[in-house]
């Protein structure tokens, strides 16, 4: 991270979630002002009370649906000045055997962790690289890195926002914005509260906020929250084709 972006505001679209909140928390005690970004944004005020006690700097709330395509420019348009740090913290996970019933079902946790992301940080990337200067931060998951039975609606839509931020950052290289995938792995959040997950492989959301802002000031690329996650990932990732399709993963 620059030295112009060291107190620059953070705009966290999700602000509502847990990961997004615990990364509010960590950038508001970096100094930063914080643009928190979500439906029914009033309702999170506060937290926003909560976030100036802590940081003693501005936040603001406003209205965002990342499926709201049409409203995206001016939602950014709206904001009261440009962001030097977007974190995407928004995804649905869904339910796998209803999205596999249900085609509506299907397209939605598809447009919410692909589509809506994706088209919203274009936009972003467009405006960051006119100015030289930004970072974006995208929160995919390992569950793009090869589709399994047991999630692969969601881990569809994930791997085609790993692949968007890939070709983001590969586009953005040498102008000055840096593009950051983040693959949690399992997260102690509401999304996951009644899952049954190795705690070796589940990280809380204050670790996912520490790796986010490491990231940023390293000039981070791809974070595996826990390293643990790229060897189990590589691991199934390797496994061949006629014996990948024997197993439920």
């Amino acid at each position: 991270m620059t030295q112009d972006l060291a107190k620059s505001p953070v705009l966290i679209l999700g602000g509502r979630s847990d990961i997004g909140l615990a990364c509010a928390r960590a950038f508001a005690a970096a100094g930063h002002p914080l643009q928190l970004a979500a439906r029914n944004a009033a309702t999170l005020e506060p937290a926003a009370q909560d976030l100036r006690l802590r940081g003693g700097g501005a936040v603001s709330l406003h209205e965002f649906d990342v499926l709201d395509i049409a409203g995206h420019a001016a939602f950014l348009d709206a904001l009261p000045e440009p962001p030097g740090i977007v974190l995407c913290a928004v995804g649905a996970m869904g339910d796998q055997e209803a999205s596999e019933r249900d085609p509506q079902a299907a397209a939605l946790v598809m447009r919410a962790n692909f589509e809506g992301p994706a088209l919203i940080l274009g936009e972003i990337a467009n405006r960051m690289e006119a100015a030289g200067r930004g970072v974006i931060v995208g929160i995919s998951s390992v569950a793009g890195d090869r589709g399994r039975a047991t999630n692969y609606v969601y881990g569809a839509g994930k791997a085609g926002f790993t692949a968007f931020l890939s070709g983001l950052r590969n586009r953005l290289a040498r102008t000055g914005v840096q593009v950051v995938t983040v693959k949690p792995g399992f997260v102690a959040t509401r999304m996951t509260e009644g899952m049954d997950t190795p705690a070796p492989l589940t990280a809380q959301p204050e670790e996912v906020a520490r790796a986010i802002l490491r990231a940023i000031r390293t000039g981070g690329t791809v974070v595996y929250v826990r390293p643990v996650w790229r060897l189990v990932m590589t691991a199934i990732r390797a496994i061949p084709e006629p014996l990948f399709k024997r197993m439920k993963l």
